[in-house]
């Protein structure tokens, strides 16, 4: 007992000292660009934005990998499909006024995006579900390709524009208050988040099917037992990871500029969130996923922005090394016997 604690002490001197270290270095880094609270509050608010959108896409591993055990690396595509395919029926020129418009492109984005992984988790993880976990996570990397190349074949290789929910034009409202600046795109993001956090719990707590899917996520193999089907909550799954990539895409869109490939990097992204939560925590991977954003932005604003992606991976490295468990939600899956 005396070494538990002694051990769990020592992490949490050695987690203290390395966040002090971190903090002088970016102060000291930031001093260098003349860097004033302001800055880092403004590069805390836009994180917390790309934050968001890394824990839609948490949450869509956490959803795969709790039931099925497998990481699919075809999240960051589902983000592609839900903006891509939002804008190509925004664009479509239908009679209806601007806002309806939006809102039927929005709906036509999430489900034809549901729709699509519906089919992915039928036409190849369901065929090969007796196969060994390697054999999937590589199934679901041929997924990816596919989709991405099949993306570029249909939309080409241009960067596309969606409007902003608030003025339905390129150009946004910007709300400034003490030398910062707000995008209300941004409120868009954050009260999707939230939205989409009390759904799930709903879902999850309060309805027969979300404590099935809690259950197989659990021990797969009692769940089955007590009468729940595996492959249903594994096609349940992979519904529940397309419709929050293609909400996390759809209200990304109007933020930067969707292009084909955009799923790749933001897949990795939300990747490394799912693994600070421990892959296996909703709670986690949204935590991980803001924590990702704020640290990753704070870090290209006292470097260089061309460092942001290499922040995600530096991160993603330390964590595998040192705290695979995860260093948020933590945990075990449930086993099977």
């Amino acid at each position: 007992m005396p070494r538990i604690v002694q051990s769990k002490s020592t992490r949490i001197t050695l987690t203290v000292v390395v966040a002090i270290v971190i903090i002088v270095l970016v102060l000291f880094l930031g001093s260098q660009k003349n860097l004033q609270p302001r800055h880092y509050i403004q590069l805390t608010i836009d994180g917390v934005r790309g934050g968001s959108i890394y824990a839609l896409m948490a949450l869509g591993f956490v959803a795969v990998y709790s039931v099925t055990g497998i990481i699919n690396f075809a999240q960051g595509e589902f983000v592609m499909l839900g903006a891509m395919i939002c804008l190509t029926v925004y664009d479509l020129g239908l009679p209806l006024p601007p806002v309806i418009k939006l809102i039927v492109a929005i709906i036509a984005g999430v489900f034809l995006t549901t729709l699509i992984g519906m089919i992915i988790e039928r036409a190849t993880i369901y065929p090969a579900r007796r196969s060994p976990v390697v054999t999937l996570i590589i199934i679901t990397i041929g997924v990816t390709i596919t989709l991405r190349a099949g993306a570029l074949l249909v939309w080409g290789a241009d960067p596309y524009v969606l409007p902003a929910f608030t003025t339905l034009a390129l150009e946004d409202h910007i709300f400034r208050f003490g030398g910062i600046t707000l995008q209300a795109q941004s409120l868009w993001i954050w009260a999707t988040l939230v939205v989409v956090l009390v759904l799930l719990y709903f879902f999850l707590e309060r309805t027969i099917m979300g404590k099935a899917l809690r259950a197989c996520a659990i021990n797969r193999r009692a769940a089955q037992l007590m009468g729940i089907n595996p492959s249903r909550m594994s096609l349940l799954s992979f519904v529940m990871a397309a419709t929050l990539g293609a909400i996390g895409g759809i209200v990304l869109g109007p933020v930067t500029r969707p292009i084909y490939d955009m799923g790749l990097m933001l897949g990795l992204r939300g990747f490394v969130a799912a693994i600070m939560g421990g892959l296996v925590s909703a709670p986690g991977a949204v935590m991980g996923g803001i924590i990702l954003g704020v640290v990753e932005n704070i870090a290209a604003g006292v470097t260089n922005p061309t460092y942001k992606s290499v922040v995600s991976f530096i991160i993603l490295i330390v964590i595998l090394l040192f705290r695979p468990q995860g260093i948020i939600g933590g945990g075990e899956r449930g086993v099977e016997e």
